[in-house]
């Protein structure tokens, strides 16, 4: 089937459309979107730390276990639950592992993997910086914005995770 004059009009203006830099507009949207973004991210980061002596790569760990049955989960799971590298993970876990927050071992189904639980210290001090670490995200990011906004914000970053996703 050959395409018309029409089909191939539109296939060039969505390549030069690719193509071309962003506008001044687009660029000052971008702009706030990361340096708002990574200005809370840093702020709950600060009151995470501050409030639980817990890094956001701790929270992150502890989360993706204390949601699994048994708190366990495979190493290679978990990097892609929290999306980090294995290499990341496994020096975060030995951090982790030395101050008691979780424990690895062999796989039972695979001794080349390997399991990591979440100790019950670690599932103590997840439960106990959790409520102050949803406060902060409510005060930083929930409380500024009306439910219009985060209602149009989700359908953003649902958009945008979308498009993401399909680059990959």
């Amino acid at each position: 089937m050959s395409k018309t004059s029409a089909d191939r009009a539109l296939d060039g203006l969505v390549a030069e459309s690719s193509r071309r830099s962003p506008t001044a507009d687009e660029l000052r949207v971008w702009r706030a979107f990361i340096e708002t973004s990574e200005a809370a991210k840093q702020l709950v980061a600060l009151r995470l730390q501050e409030d639980s002596g817990l890094s956001p790569g701790d929270y992150a760990v502890m989360v993706a276990l204390y949601d699994q049955p048994g708190h366990s989960m495979r190493s290679s799971q978990l990097a892609e639950t929290i999306s980090w590298e294995r290499s990341r993970l496994s020096h975060h876990l030995g951090r982790m592992e030395r101050r008691g927050l979780i424990s690895r071992q062999a796989a039972a189904d695979d001794n080349r993997g390997a399991e990591v639980l979440l100790t019950a210290e670690g599932a103590h001090l997840y439960r106990k910086a959790s409520s102050p670490h949803l406060h902060a995200i409510r005060d930083i990011f929930v409380t500024p914005l009306s439910a219009e906004q985060l209602s149009l914000l989700e359908d953003a970053m649902r958009g945008l995770a979308a498009h993401v996703a399909s680059l990959r």
